[in-house]
């Protein structure tokens, strides 16, 4: 195991970091079409899950880490993470037949879950047609068959083109968009916009197979690398910041006090590294990733609020104005913190894998 990155991984980096500089530059707000038609289809992170023998690029969880990093440096409002990590592993998982549409960045989809589901806890499922549950073979995939069922606060809804619906007794489905009533609601993070997905006997193709709480928490894991990018953006600003705003006659950020909160966020971010880079290495690697997942999701979520909230901070007036990018990066990071598991729930499950007591 090595937490470096390897020479493909920064190629990968630098790909991703020059597209989003030309087609979506940063902190942008709303849809960004040219930026995700760039990823997904100019440089295929669409597909980075996907075996090649489906149209995918067969890479790991480690690729995808380094996407989602420089997704959380500016916090781009494409749905790589809903549909091509999240979406895409149940999909993988329940031997979906039409993923290549997935991969080639054709086609986006959404799970219906809240984005605020916890890997640790029941998701909301929709109702599938009685005559098969309960009474499917081992491995089933029927077409035309009817789910309904009332999901809030699903994150990559708006636009997609398919919807993975869980259902009951570990089945899920598969639906056409237009079969779906998508309501946008408010949401903190205008990055990441939510919505309410209704279906009402909608037909569905339903797989037997797709492990949503494993999506769950495969998805938790990478997200620590998204978080990391947030906080890492947040801190390279506010240095560089501080090196040119002037007080007294001289940098603000020459100020004993100042170099010190910033060191210490440094340690921060560079921990939260250590421990997103270890999570996305144990997911590549097939092994049991419960341990380092709770680590990465327990810490880097609030390391990325932290180190926000001080960027925030450190910009003085300016920081609190809408002018300037930082509120997104501190909403993102706000948002992140609950999604697929808080802190909290990741140590609790995370205590007993270590033999400690869960914490109060």
């Amino acid at each position: 195991m090595t937490l470096l990155y390897t020479e493909v991984e920064e190629e990968l980096r630098t790909a991703v970091r020059d597209l989003l500089a030309d087609k979506a530059p940063a902190a942008a707000e709303g849809d960004n079409a040219a930026a995700w038609n760039g990823l997904a289809r100019d440089i295929g992170v669409a597909g980075l899950l996907v075996p090649e023998a489906s149209g995918g690029a067969g890479a790991s969880a480690r690729e995808v880490a380094v996407v989602l990093e420089e997704l959380g440096r500016a916090v781009t409002p494409v749905p790589f993470l809903t549909s091509s990590v999240l979406a895409t592993r149940v999909l993988l998982d329940a031997g979906y037949a039409d993923i290549a549409r997935l991969a080639s960045g054709e086609a986006t989809a959404a799970l219906c879950v809240s984005l605020a589901a916890s890997p640790y806890r029941d998701v909301t499922t929709a109702a599938v047609d009685a005559d098969i549950v309960g009474k499917r073979p081992a491995s089933v995939s029927l077409e035309n068959e009817r789910v309904s069922g009332r999901f809030t606060g699903v994150a990559g809804a708006l636009g997609a083109d398919l919807f993975v619906v869980p259902g009951e007794d570990g089945l899920v489905a598969v639906v056409e968009a237009e079969r779906a009533r998508v309501e946008p609601v408010v949401s903190l993070d205008v990055t990441r916009p939510l919505a309410t997905v209704t279906f009402d006997g909608a037909p569905a193709v339903v797989l037997d197979g797709g492990s949503v709480p494993e999506a769950l928490l495969f998805t938790a894991g990478l997200l620590a690398s998204e978080q990391v990018g947030v906080a890492e953006w947040c801190l390279t600003t506010t240095v560089a910041y501080l090196k040119e705003r002037r007080q007294f006659a001289r940098p603000v950020g020459s100020f004993q006090a100042l170099k010190h909160r910033l060191a210490d966020l440094w340690l921060e971010v560079a921990g939260a590294r250590a421990a997103a880079r270890n999570a996305a290495d144990q997911l590549a690697s097939g092994s049991d990733a419960r341990v380092a997942v709770a680590v990465a999701a327990a810490h880097c979520g609030e390391v990325a609020v932290r180190v926000a909230e001080e960027a925030l901070q450190l910009h003085g007036g300016i920081g609190m104005t809408w002018e300037h990018p930082v509120h997104l990066y501190l909403k993102r990071a706000k948002a992140d913190a609950i999604a697929f598991g808080t802190p909290g729930d990741h140590r609790t499950a995370l205590a007993p894998l270590v033999g400690l007591p869960a914490p109060e």
